[in-house]
């Protein structure tokens, strides 16, 4: 699936995965998405500990689990990176590019730039 996705978003996440093992997560969730994205440095002017409080202020952190325990990714965060990719396409640029969508009532934003397709 990640070979569709450019060696800047497999590492966007592989960070998120990173996190997810970090709270303790069965699968990779939108918020650890947006993290890996931010370490990735994929939203410049943003503050990378603003963003994780807010984030640690709305889910529940349990025990770390092993880095090498195979953590999927979540259907919505599987639905992002397919959005992702297709409005990659569609725009056809490298530059970069932040787009909003609703997924479960929330509004998300993902810089689209970092999951184009690879040429």
């Amino acid at each position: 699936m990640f070979e569709r996705y450019t060696e800047q978003a497999r590492r966007a996440i592989f960070f998120a995965r990173y996190e997810a093992t970090q709270y303790g997560s069965r699968c990779i969730e939108s918020e650890h998405l947006l993290l890996g994205v931010m370490r990735e440095g994929g939203m410049p002017g943003v503050r990378i500990e603003s963003i994780r409080k807010e984030i640690e202020s709305h889910i529940t952190i349990r025990e770390r689990i092993s880095t090498s325990r195979e953590v999927p990714l979540s259907q919505e965060c599987k639905r992002i990176l397919n959005y992702a990719a297709e409005e990659a396409q569609r725009i056809n640029t490298s530059a970069p590019s932040i787009s909003s969508w609703e997924s479960n009532g929330k509004i998300n934003a993902w810089p689209l730039a970092y999951f184009r397709v690879a040429n």
